[in-house]
């Protein structure tokens, strides 16, 4: 079997969820940094000449990109009694996976950063509120659960595995608190048993250099938006 090979950033939460997987999977893989300061690598152009993000997989030189694609395409290849299955059997089950691993995606996480580098007090207000409102759906999935795939992680669990790590950064940075104990209680619960499975944390980036990437990009985000003096 060729070596699996992932091009990846240091500090994103898309790249992660997929060392999460192939871990999973006992599948053995080697990582290849972009380096931003340097630009966008060749390697990186010509895998993912669509949308030039990471994370790439290439499976015997065969780029395959979007975090949830990947995840898929893991699961459908590298599977048997034998593999960690990552979505459920059910065909029923596995297309709500999908649906909220989606919705968790494009309104969660990149909600909550809308929130984040929001500046007025009336934006970030609304900005939050919202954020508020599409974790409340979240809430309910997992109420009554250890985990959204049951006892054990499963895919949704890696798609939504940057709430215990990366929404406290966003939070501190942004001036603002989303994860309230007592508003959601089964989330909170979640994250706190997510974090400490040893293969999870394993993979989790310094909080510091989170902290420096994420208030460095903040910075720049709101320095190039329009209507600045």
């Amino acid at each position: 079997m060729a070596k699996l090979k992932i091009i990846v950033s240091a500090t994103s939460p898309f790249c992660t969820r997929i060392e999460w997987a192939l871990k999973l999977k006992g599948l053995e893989y080697e990582l290849t940094f972009e380096e931003w300061s340097k630009g966008k690598s060749e390697l990186l152009l010509m895998s993912n000449p669509a949308h030039k993000k990471v994370p790439v997989l290439l499976d015997d030189g065969v780029g395959i990109a979007e975090s949830k694609v990947i995840l898929e395409y893991i699961d459908e290849k590298w599977k048997g009694s034998d593999l960690y299955p990552l979505l459920p059997q059910d065909p029923c089950e596995r297309a709500q996976a999908r649906f909220w691993a989606q919705f968790a995606d494009d309104k969660c996480l990149f909600g909550t950063w809308g929130a984040c580098r929001a500046e007025g007090a009336l934006e970030k207000e609304k900005a939050v509120e919202a954020v508020l409102e599409s974790f409340t759906y979240l809430e309910k999935q997992i109420e009554g659960k250890k985990f959204f795939a049951g006892d054990k992680i499963g895919y949704l669990d890696l798609v939504v595995g940057w709430i215990p790590h990366w929404l406290g950064v966003m939070e501190e940075i942004g001036g603002m608190k989303i994860l309230d104990a007592e508003r959601f209680p089964s989330l909170h619960e979640w994250a706190q048993n997510f974090v400490e499975i040893p293969l999870i944390k394993e993979f989790l980036p310094p909080r510091d250099k989170l902290v420096n990437h994420m208030t460095a990009r903040l910075s720049l985000v709101r320095s190039s938006a329009p209507n600045k003096p």
